[in-house]
């Protein structure tokens, strides 16, 4: 494993980073910030996703929402955030310079998850603009709602990603695994990004 000083230091030269990990654990915070640091393009893969009415374009449409992934990413910088192993990776990571996995605890994950989705719920937000796709508590005990899907798959999420850091399908990129917000914070504070 790298040291953070040394992945600081390499990301700068990566120009297509994906940034991976469970539910909750900050992706398009990171991508945010990464993609104004940097100056390139962040691609919001739950954005392009989540239709009106909360269709899901990842499970209703396959075919058009990986047209639609590999439209996004068919650039020479960028910065995603999301995970869509189906219709999205295939396009994003073969193409990706740098490869970050917010690989946090199931502790650290369910606290941010529900937080995140309390606060969403209480303000009533629109998630992504046009939408009208908003937090509601009604949907908290559904099976895909962010917060039972971080805990039924935390596990399996996980075995995933290590599976893909350690094959060969990422040999072309820089991965960068953090374990922990401090770990990130120190990351980026040496990348000279606030977050």
């Amino acid at each position: 494993m790298r040291s953070l000083e040394a992945m600081s230091e390499t990301i700068l030269q990566g120009r297509r980073i994906a940034v991976i990990g469970n539910s909750g654990a900050g992706k398009s915070t990171l991508a945010r910030t990464l993609s104004l640091r940097l100056g390139i393009p962040h691609i919001e893969l739950d954005a392009l996703n989540w239709q009106p009415g909360w269709r899901a374009l990842s499970l209703e449409e396959p075919e058009t929402w990986s047209r639609l992934v590999a439209q996004a990413v068919d650039r020479e910088d960028w910065v995603t955030d999301g995970n869509y192993s189906k219709g999205a990776q295939p396009h994003i990571l073969p193409r990706a310079t740098d490869v970050i996995w917010l690989d946090y605890s199931r502790a650290v994950i369910m606290a941010r998850v529900l937080r995140r989705s309390f606060l969403r719920a209480l303000s009533g937000w629109e998630l992504w603009p046009g939408t009208g796709n908003r937090e509601d508590f009604r949907r908290w005990l559904r099976k895909d709602h962010p917060i039972r899907w971080s805990w039924d798959t935390y596990r399996s999420a996980s075995a995933r990603r290590a599976q893909i850091f350690a094959g060969p399908a990422l040999d072309h990129a820089r991965k960068h695994r953090l374990h922990t917000p401090s770990e990130t914070r120190r990351w980026l504070a040496r990348l000279g990004c606030a977050g």
